[in-house]
């Protein structure tokens, strides 16, 4: 009964939350553009889709994916887990490093699985027919996740400022801007921002709060977040970096002789 109870609160707030967007959409159809909605049938049908899609996906975080995320950093950061004493936790930074790698893998996982990742990747290898490769991309932006998350983590073991890294970052990313094929820069900005969506952002921000929480002498509301800014900023290095290393590899390939 509480279940069924929390499913419909949950459903009436997500349609609260979908309404405006359907308003604006239906708006502008009928009132701005003066037509009728083309396939009414197929768009009920798609948007009783979306709601009840975000409803459970909404369900799941709070019943699985949040609880899954505390716990792991719960058990990963407990003293008899890195077998050193509790007080001394905080200077141990070394002793994580199976709190990094589990970063990492999380940070890879969850972005070679985002949806809308996918989506991007495949629209930018057919728009350039066939000179992104849609794989390549996906690798690229996931690896770049995996060490930021992994380097975030790193953040809140040690407790310095989040402004250092991304600070630092963004340099990095303008002076690869300056350098990069001018043809990757928008998609390379661009994958920053699909990254901290629906697959990603729910672990990597349970990831922090529970580190947060379990490390002494954190403040889950000021070292808990900051992780779902690494997994933007790292993925624009890695892309950026990617197209950097192919142009430097086919300039080399060019330049050898004919016959070696």
């Amino acid at each position: 009964m509480i279940e069924l109870l929390n499913f419909f609160e949950t459903l009436v707030q997500t349609l609260k939350d979908v309404l405006p967007i359907l308003v604006i959409l239906i708006g502008f159809q009928i009132f701005v553009l003066r037509r009728n909605i083309p396939n009414l049938k197929n768009v009920i049908v798609g948007f009783g889709f979306v709601l009840f899609g975000l409803v459970f996906f909404l369900l799941g975080l709070e019943q699985a994916l949040f609880p899954i995320g505390k716990l792991m950093a719960q058990q990963l950061t407990d003293p008899s887990f890195l077998g050193i004493p509790d007080p001394a936790i905080k200077g141990h930074w070394v002793a994580y490093s199976w709190v990094y790698l589990f970063a990492f893998a999380i940070g890879f996982s969850t972005t070679i699985a985002e949806p809308s990742l996918i989506a991007v990747a495949l629209k930018a290898q057919q728009v350039s027919s066939g000179a992104i490769s849609a794989n390549g991309l996906r690798m690229a932006v996931a690896l770049g996740v995996a060490v930021g998350i992994a380097l975030g983590t790193f953040r809140i073991v040690s407790g310095t400022p989040l402004s250092y890294y991304i600070i630092s970052g963004y340099i990095i990313v303008i002076i690869q801007t300056i350098f990069a094929p001018k043809i990757i820069v928008a998609l390379a900005f661009d994958s920053g921002g699909v990254t901290t969506s629906t697959v990603t952002v729910p672990l990597v921000a349970a990831l922090g709060l529970g580190l947060s929480s379990n490390i002494p002498g954190s403040n889950p509301l000021l070292d808990g977040f900051g992780l779902i800014a690494f997994a933007s900023l790292f993925p624009i290095m890695a892309v950026m970096g990617y197209a950097q290393l192919g142009e430097w590899m086919v300039k080399r390939k060019n330049a050898q002789p004919e016959g070696e």
